[in-house]
């Protein structure tokens, strides 16, 4: 018998997940010292973004049945 996975709650409440299996983060840095950032870099923060190459592969073993 296959023991069960545990999902890592911290970054299952970072992420979320598309249709399509995509997965969609948000964007740091959008806290504090804002007065030194454009206007236009703090409209693009606040969209989301999707994870990267390089950490697509650790997210997903994070999220087993995400």
């Amino acid at each position: 018998m296959k023991k069960k996975l545990k999902t890592k709650k911290a970054l299952a409440k970072r992420v979320k997940i598309t249709k399509r299996g995509k997965i969609l983060r948000r964007k740091g840095g959008k806290s504090h010292l804002l007065s030194g950032k454009s206007s236009k870099r703090k409209r693009s923060l606040r969209k989301a973004t999707l994870v990267s190459k390089g950490h697509l592969k650790k997210v997903k073993r994070s999220l087993p049945y995400g």
